[in-house]
């Protein structure tokens, strides 16, 4: 079996100022014009394991994600679409009375996805074995995926977002959540590049778990512009993604996408990118998660995104 929708991945030029008087090349894979919800690194992570979930008989998808998860609508989004029932262990069981005021749970539901909330503290057992037999009890057999969609396979399908017409740029950038979007583009890089990922959590747990999955040396992690950790936005952010689209067209979100272009276009003002520098910034999609976040933004009377 395969995700049959049509891909359609566009790489588009950035033009601002500040790279202009920097004498750097900025071009933005669009990978979130792949699906509305399947879309950036979901796609990819979520293609190999559906081939191998088919191909050991299992017609169940159990995965984990908090209130606000990509990976959560994607999954319940293909699993609708490809006759897979999904189960959604969702961090925080405060939230099982809010599902309708939750739009990524509220989406995830009507793709029918059952949602089981656990408490944070159950949710950190997750991967134990009772845990899991506990789930394996009232689902019967299932196909685990991890939270995030990362394992080897998740990172097999990432390395197809690069091709070899892309050795053209001396740098490759991603927003990091579980790390296997990146780890995916290390190893589909080539040696002449520096790839960068700019973690949306604080925490250097990330430079292992990279490790676990990435073939290659030539990359780093930039962990300045996680804004306080992940979900975690202000007002300079929100008024930078919403700047940005203005200018540019291109939206962000608030947690991967955002936080990744205001530290690339950062670091390009402060010349850490040599003149002459070509730059390809992956859009790992993530935008279903605006409408959720703008919600808790009016709550706390900040600024909105645009949609």
């Amino acid at each position: 079996m395969s995700l049959s929708f049509p891909i359609k991945v566009t790489t588009q030029r950035v033009e601002l100022p500040v790279l202009e008087d920097a004498d750097v090349v900025l071009d933005i894979r669009r990978e979130d014009l792949i699906h509305p919800l399947i879309s950036g690194n979901k796609y990819r992570k979520l293609k190999y394991n559906l081939i191998e979930a088919k191909n050991r008989g299992l017609n169940t998808l159990l995965t984990f994600g908090g209130a606000y998860s990509n990976h959560i609508a994607a999954t319940a989004f293909v699993g609708r679409e490809y006759d897979f029932r999904t189960i959604g262990v969702i961090r925080g069981e405060e939230l099982s009375a809010k599902t309708d005021q939750n739009p990524t749970l509220t989406l995830a539901a009507e793709n029918g996805m059952t949602l089981e909330f656990v408490s944070r503290e159950m949710y950190r057992q997750k991967y134990n074995p009772e845990f899991l037999q506990t789930m394996l009890q009232r689902y019967g057999d299932f196909y685990l995926l991890p939270e995030g969609g990362t394992n080897s396979l998740a990172v097999k399908g990432c390395e197809e977002i690069l091709s070899r017409d892309d050795q053209q740029y001396g740098y490759i950038c991603s927003s990091v959540g579980t790390g296997g979007t990146l780890a995916g583009l290390i190893n589909a890089s080539f040696k002449h590049q520096k790839v960068i990922g700019f973690p949306a959590l604080k925490g250097s747990f990330l430079n292992k778990d990279i490790c676990n999955f990435a073939r290659n040396p030539n990359w780093c992690l930039e962990e300045n512009y996680h804004f306080g950790g992940y979900a975690k936005v202000n007002k300079e952010l929100i008024h930078f993604i919403n700047d940005f689209r203005e200018k540019t067209g291109i939206p962000l979100d608030p947690v991967y996408t955002g936080k990744m272009m205001y530290g690339i276009l950062d670091k390009v003002s402060k010349g850490d990118f040599p003149k002459g520098s070509k730059i390809l910034a992956i859009h790992t999609g993530g935008l279903q998660g605006i409408a959720g976040m703008n919600e808790k933004l009016m709550k706390k009377n900040l600024p909105t995104l645009c949609l």
